[in-house]
């Protein structure tokens, strides 16, 4: 049985869904900007997509940034993806840039989770641990933005990562269907019944899906993204209604 996981005074995995909100800019002066607003709005994480970032490929511009971010973020979690072109991102880097990458992020003291794309990383196991032990906590992810895998290939998938070190197991599908929703929701219940201890995001991407976004204190993911100057993925709600929907479903439930 794992220890709840608490970052900044915020429990990941347990009540009300945490929202966590994207950076896209490509340049310093703006990633820095928007993340100073988005904290004094005091939203609950952030994600630096450094695959937007104009100068990635710079080890000494990323740790720029990250000093620069670091007294911004004393409530606020942050969250350090570079996204693949495979897995619904913006550029493409080998996976030995990519963890390069990653290890500064880890390394920096201003960053709580690095995002591993588990299937993608060349020796997941081995790096998620080495991350790890640089100070960082990781969510380990994978995206589909072709489909929905069936139910089983979704439990399998869930599993895979969760048997690694990682500190939670993200997986974001498409739907075709209603039923892909369904399907998606019920194995996050599934998992989330399984490995309560395990803390858990998931979501069902587009205007289809995006029911799975508001859902995930009922079926069992603890973290919701929500579009703040831009959205980073498919059906992404704006984060204030985004919040209000939340707390509404809240209420309900005290009701």
């Amino acid at each position: 049985m794992r220890k709840p996981l608490i970052i900044k005074g915020k429990t990941i995995g347990q009540g009300k869904p945490l929202i966590c909100v994207p950076v896209m800019e490509p340049e310093a002066d703006a990633v820095v900007s928007e993340v100073k607003a988005l904290a004094e709005r005091k939203v609950d994480m952030i994600e630096w997509r450094l695959d937007a970032f104009a100068k990635v490929e710079s080890l000494n511009a990323i740790r720029e940034v990250l000093d620069r971010l670091e007294p911004y973020l004393k409530e606020t979690i942050l969250v350090y993806t570079f996204r693949s072109q495979k897995q619904g991102g913006l550029l493409e880097l080998s996976p030995e840039q990519i963890y390069d990458i990653q290890q500064v992020g880890a390394e920096s003291g201003a960053v709580d989770f690095v995002d591993v794309e588990f299937f993608e990383a060349k020796h997941a196991a081995t790096e998620i641990r080495k991350l790890q032990s640089l100070g960082a906590h990781v969510i380990t992810s994978h995206h589909d933005f072709g489909e929905t895998p069936k139910g089983d290939v979704i439990a399998m998938l869930l599993e895979q990562m969760a048997e690694s070190t990682t500190d939670v197991v993200k997986l974001a599908v498409m739907p075709n269907s209603v039923e892909d929703v369904l399907t998606l929701l019920g194995q996050t219940a599934d998992f989330h019944k399984k490995y309560p201890s395990c803390p858990l995001i998931t979501m069902s991407m587009g205007k289809l899906g995006a029911v799975s976004r508001v859902a995930g204190e009922t079926f069992g993911s603890c973290v919701t993204f929500g579009a703040g100057k831009e959205a980073s993925a498919p059906g992404q709600i704006e984060m204030g209604v985004l919040d209000i929907i939340l707390e509404a479903l809240r209420q309900e439930d005290e009701a």
